[in-house]
């Protein structure tokens, strides 16, 4: 059973909605330990003092930021808390917007948004208003004395709430060398076309439950044979892709391959379809042979 990883209350207008939180999305990473080869031990990461080379408990470590070279200044949580002790249980609404004017890039973490004992009501008239309008709330929130920027939407019969990061925390693809470099690079009408051809023949409702983590069943695979005592052989490392030396070839090749094209696609070289062998109709039946006997004139 999940259990909540927060409380507090959604603010739009003067109306508070109490919610609790819960995590969206359980990762399924295999997680290694770390072992000694020689025995097969656990290797234990110890936290050290490097002033006296003490280990010290937990409880005792506090938080401090680097002012200058091995010189912290030290901050406790309750001060952390006490910035804003009233958004430190708000997810404070401050205004609607289309989603498709939030980029994905800024997405973060997916929450579930659950009313409290007692907020049925007033949840539900917020999740039925936000999907009739189809609008998304931007809100700001406290989660583990750090503000966040959220965006929140309905999502069926449950609100999601998804931490965004920051505008300031977005790198800018214009300060990547091969970026620019590519701006220089032209192509054609015509390879543009057939490119968007294969696109298209490619396109199909998006079903996320058909893509599967294979690089982890692979993983869990080798695990079960190793437990299993089977002997495992070692694939040999994929040859690098070779480079493309004709484009509109390739594009071409590609689009052949899948098997199917659109003639509507002007200006652009359609390939062939490939011919498939028509099966032969059923024959038809033989006529029989005459039974009337026919006397030759002498």
């Amino acid at each position: 059973m999940p259990r909540s990883i927060w409380s507090g209350s959604i603010s739009f207008g003067l109306v508070n909605v109490p919610v609790k939180l819960y995590t969206a999305v359980s990762r399924k990473t295999v997680h290694f330990h770390q072992l000694h080869d020689a025995d097969h031990a656990r290797i234990r990461q110890k936290r050290v003092c490097e002033a006296d080379g003490d280990e010290v408990a937990y409880e005792n470590i506090v938080k401090g930021y680097e002012v200058s070279p091995d010189t912290y200044v030290v901050i406790e949580p309750a001060e952390l808390d006490a910035l804003d002790p009233r958004k430190s249980k708000m997810i404070e609404i401050e205004q609607f917007v289309n989603l498709a004017e939030i980029d994905p890039i800024l997405y973060d973490q997916p929450y579930y948004v659950v009313p409290a004992p007692g907020a049925a009501k007033a949840y539900r008239l917020m999740l039925e208003a936000m999907r009739e309008s189809d609008r998304v709330a931007i809100a700001r929130v406290v989660l583990r004395q750090k503000e966040h920027l959220v965006a929140l939407r309905a999502a069926g019969e449950v609100m999601l709430m998804e931490t965004l990061v920051f505008a300031d925390e977005v790198i800018s693809p214009d300060t990547l060398e091969e970026v620019s470099a590519g701006g220089e690079v032209e192509v054609s009408e015509r390879e543009v076309k057939v490119a968007r051809q294969l696109i298209e023949m490619l396109s199909e409702p998006f079903e996320p439950a058909k893509y599967r983590d294979e690089y982890r069943e692979a993983v869990l695979a080798l695990i079960e044979a190793k437990v299993a005592g089977e002997e495992v052989a070692v694939a040999p490392a994929a040859p690098a892709p070779a480079a493309v030396p004709d484009l509109m070839a390739a594009l071409q090749a590609s689009v052949e391959a899948v098997g199917r094209y659109d003639a509507s696609w002007e200006g652009a070289e359609q390939p062939k379809p490939k011919r498939t062998r028509k099966p032969p109709d059923a024959a038809p039946p033989r006529k029989r042979a005459s039974t009337r006997q026919t006397t030759k004139k002498s």
